[in-house]
């Protein structure tokens, strides 16, 4: 019914109609944000071969949840998502302040030293250092499957589609010979 309403809405408009369901996903997302999610599951992924894999604690409020097919695929996603790329924190909010700062201090001397002013050497930083998030941050990554979207986005449409807050709680990934810090 949401997608009758949402292509009602947008006078048939498909891409139109695809961007207000994701928008409206987002809503629901930010309604929920309060709650406490304590339920859900531990899912595991191996990649072929068995050299590398993860393990990530997904949460949603009730157990009706985290058994459906959504819930369980975006766990399996997320998965997948930390053996492939490797995050090292789930949010930005996760990096220390003196992480940011360093960085911070770098990218502006990198600026600097290519010859940009002052004040646009300070944009640049802030560009390379969202980047640098990117890579670092789960919820900042690319979705692997949908370069389109970022695993923030992937969260939300899920909590729009089952209607509860969900939140990745915590993850490890594990690779054949590396130190586990």
């Amino acid at each position: 019914m949401d997608c009758k309403r949402a292509l009602e809405e947008t006078n048939g408009d498909l891409q139109t109609a695809i961007e207000h369901l994701r928008k409206k996903g987002a809503a629901v997302a930010a309604k929920r944000a309060d709650r406490i999610a304590n339920q859900g599951v531990v899912e595991a992924y191996i990649h072929a071969g068995g050299r590398i894999g993860a393990l990530v604690e997904l949460n949603c409020e009730t157990d009706f949840v985290a058994k459906t097919p959504e819930f369980k695929q975006l766990a399996h996603d997320l998965a997948m998502q930390i053996t492939a790329m490797s995050p090292q924190f789930i949010s930005k909010e996760d990096v220390e302040k003196a992480t940011i700062d360093k960085e911070m201090e770098i990218y502006r001397t990198q600026a600097v030293n290519e010859g940009k002013p002052s004040a646009i050497a300070e944009k640049i930083a802030q560009g390379r250092l969202e980047k640098f998030f990117q890579e670092i941050c789960l919820l900042e990554q690319s979705f692997i499957k949908d370069s389109g979207k970022t695993i923030k986005d992937l969260l939300a449409e899920t909590t729009g589609k089952v209607g509860e807050k969900i939140s990745i709680r915590r993850y490890q990934r594990f690779h054949l010979g590396e130190d586990a810090t």
